[in-house]
């Protein structure tokens, strides 16, 4: 489309990881497998944090929310890289590119949000454990679930609206699997100084305000439990916070880099890159390393699946 003798973007092409020619098969084989396998696995966590009745704590109702979340932050951009690898068809309308950049940030967002409130719930369990369930009550965690929904979807409305009201006037070649706001704004022929400041701001406000709460319950956390008086009872209160830990270093350790500094220009590859960790990767270990370091998780599977086997139809 052309206006005023310039060329009017209505739509990109993701170029995702389409100059891997020879590989693009092999590429999707991999990536199909990983978000079956994590859709399943997630599924099936949710599943049994809901029916099995041990596993009705604070915790254990956090844990599913995230494995919940984490059935919908991959599917906002991998079925559509699915798709690309496969038809070789890498195009995306203007709107469908907006629509991809609101849900992947704002389920990003809850993410961390989440992480946060369940540092929280670590918090009160180790520091102040027995009023823990006074304090962790159903009604303060459905709230904290809630709120990190809410507190995502709002977060990411205002850079969402300013970059939809933006010129693309130029190439409209996105050297990324999904759109992202680097290359979004490297595209444009607007003004978008003001724009990468706000996404900068909103940031570092989001990112790394919520991992300085992060820091200081887990401060508070390591206190108490250095201060238990057995080595039997500094082991338990280890095991009931270290999976949300790795959860934590994984998931912060490339958002950080990823979106906590101003430039958007010089690393939009490496970028492309590092995205694959929290969008795709970290989705489908969250459960496997909540599954492996629990041992009530454990034993709610093996029960679910004992379940399973007995009201199987014999052929």
């Amino acid at each position: 489309m052309k206006q005023n003798n310039e060329t009017i973007v209505t739509e990109f092409l993701l170029l995702g990881f389409s100059l891997l020619k020879d590989t693009r098969l092999y590429l999707f084989i991999v990536i199909f497998i990983i978000y079956i396998v994590t859709i399943t696995c997630n599924i099936f966590i949710v599943i049994i944090v809901k029916t099995e009745r041990r596993l009705h704590k604070p915790m254990y109702f956090f844990i599913g929310g995230l494995s919940f979340l984490e059935i919908w932050f991959p599917s906002v951009t991998v079925p559509r890289l699915l798709w690309s690898l496969k038809t070789r068809k890498d195009s995306i309308s203007l709107v469908g590119c907006m629509l991809q950049f609101y849900f992947h940030f704002a389920l990003g967002a809850i993410e961390i949000f989440l992480l946060t409130a369940m540092a929280y719930d670590r918090y009160v369990a180790i520091c102040n454990p027995l009023r823990y369930f006074m304090i962790m009550s159903p009604k303060i965690c459905i709230l904290l679930i809630v709120g990190s929904w809410v507190g995502g979807f709002s977060a990411v409305v205002g850079p969402c609206l300013q970059i939809s009201t933006l010129s693309f006037c130029g190439g409209n070649q996105i050297d990324h699997y999904y759109c992202d706001l680097a290359p979004l704004l490297k595209l444009s022929c607007s003004e978008t100084s003001s724009i990468e400041t706000q996404f900068f701001c909103l940031s570092l406000l989001v990112i790394l305000g919520c991992f300085f709460l992060i820091i200081v319950s887990y401060l508070c956390i390591i206190r108490t439990t250095m201060r238990l008086p057995t080595a039997s009872g500094r082991k338990k209160a280890f095991s009931t916070f270290a999976s949300h830990l790795i959860v934590v270093l994984l998931f912060y350790s490339t958002s950080i880099f990823m979106f906590v500094r101003p430039s958007t220009g010089g690393l939009l590859h490496v970028n492309k890159i590092l995205s694959v960790f929290p969008s795709i990767v970290t989705p489908l270990l969250n459960p496997i390393i909540y599954t492996l370091r629990n041992h009530e998780v454990i034993e709610a599977i093996k029960k679910t699946t004992m379940k399973m086997n007995v009201f199987r139809i014999p052929v």
